[in-house]
């Protein structure tokens, strides 16, 4: 009897969680890249997981991966990655697999889409206008009456070129520089989004879903921190209670998304504001949470997004509805920097005292020697991401504090500390 297999797609980042999940199931993968080559913006696929690999760039090579893959006859196509939605739709299609189809690929890819979709179902979601130029994206600003406006890219991650425009200088600057830029997944910028600002608090909704039935991974608030520039950045991600207010009322609007979106199976990565009418989408992914971390929130949550996805294909009869239990108080932390230049070394002796903290559960550290860092501007410019869990909030804050006078000291730059 042929092996069982589940074929990854673009299985970068936290995708890299899904191979151990599956072969924890007993379930094979094979890898497809939806490039010619991998890109080199994320963290790769460890191709020793799987059994085989294959690129698909483009539509013309579809027919025959599909041929090729069906020889392994699968039981799931999943995206590793935000950059492989579109192509794991169409492969689990032709493949005749439970998957979310291709009818509305676009919709979860595609943020001006994605939220004309949301509208045309009746869900709250800001107001928006795309462009092919800095132009017409001020212009509708001004038409509108409406600063400040949002304006991102279409299709890219991690809060890449997104700027909150309380101007038309601010405005033009932000829609030229992402006009001018290519995404993380090395796709040519070359429309641009504005959206109306959406004031309140922003939340994260995780999900996996099997023919529908939901489970409710994780909700947390994001706290966010200013720059010295005056741009707002991510600077933790708290924990809620799942019988809190807001997480009902917000788990019941993401339902609605994923329902307009025919998003059915798989992972969800939803980004939720409560605004005062009530919440309204930033985005969603139907992929992982970037900030996922199994063991982590294993401990946290009682499961992972990661096992329970590799559950909801490998084993849809034992995958059941329902939703998290908040097991401790849980941080996931995004630290900052102002440091421009080359990393000559990492400083072990400080990530250790960071990971000796009495709450720290791992740290990830995202740079190598060699890589430049960058003052922080979005999460890609993140340099350190700390995870921590305890049983006190006040606990876990001391050591958020902690680290704050630690992680400048994580990185020494070529060049730091030489005479002039």
């Amino acid at each position: 009897m042929a092996a069982r297999t589940a074929v990854i797609v673009d299985g970068y980042s936290t995708g890299n969680f899904l191979p151990p999940a599956f072969h924890r199931l007993g379930t094979e993968v094979v890898h497809v890249r939806s490039t010619a080559d991998l890109m080199p913006s994320m963290a790769p696929p460890d191709l020793d997981h799987y059994r085989a690999g294959f690129a698909c760039p483009g539509a013309a090579a579809i027919p025959g991966v599909v041929a090729q893959l069906a020889e392994y006859h699968p039981v799931a196509v999943v995206a590793g990655a935000e950059s492989g939605v579109p192509l794991a739709d169409a492969l689990g299609e032709r493949l005749g697999l439970a998957g979310n189809g291709s009818r509305l690929s676009a919709a979860r890819r595609d943020k001006y889409v994605m939220i004309e979709t949301l509208r045309a179902a009746g869900l709250r979601c800001a107001r928006q206008h795309v462009a092919t130029s800095a132009g017409e994206i001020v212009a509708w600003a001004e038409e509108t009456g409406g600063y400040p406006v949002v304006v991102k890219p279409l299709s890219s991650a991690s809060t890449e070129d997104v700027a909150i425009c309380r101007t038309a200088a601010e405005a033009d600057r932000a829609a030229r520089a992402v006009l001018a830029n290519t995404t993380m997944f090395g796709e040519r910028n070359t429309s641009v989004l504005a959206q109306s600002f959406l004031a309140g608090t922003e939340y994260i909704v995780d999900t996996v879903s099997r023919d529908g039935r939901r489970y409710v991974c994780g909700v947390w608030e994001y706290v966010k921190t200013t720059t010295a520039a005056g741009k707002p950045i991510y600077d933790r991600d708290v924990l809620l209670d799942p019988d809190a207010a807001p997480v009902p009322e917000l788990v019941g609007y993401v339902d609605g998304v994923l329902a307009a979106l025919g998003i059915r199976h798989g992972p969800a990565h939803a980004e939720v504001i409560m605004t005062p009418d009530g919440p309204a989408l930033v985005e969603i992914a139907a992929r992982l949470n970037g900030n996922m971390h199994p063991g982590f929130h294993d401990r946290c949550l009682g499961g992972n997004q990661a096992d329970l996805t590799a559950l909801a294909f490998a084993r849809p009869d034992e995958f059941t509805g329902g939703g998290y239990s908040r097991r401790c108080h849980a941080v996931v932390h995004n630290t900052s920097t102002t440091a421009d230049g080359v990393v000559e070394s990492v400083d072990q002796a400080v990530v250790d005292e960071i990971a000796a903290l009495p709450t720290v559960h791992a740290v990830n550290v995202k740079l190598a020697p060699g890589a430049r860092i960058r003052p922080t501007e979005d999460l890609l410019t993140s340099p350190l991401r700390i995870f921590l869990a305890g049983p006190d909030p006040a606990l876990l804050a001391a050591d958020h504090k902690a680290i704050g006078d630690l992680k400048d000291r994580v990185y020494r730059l070529r060049g730091q500390g030489e005479e002039a």
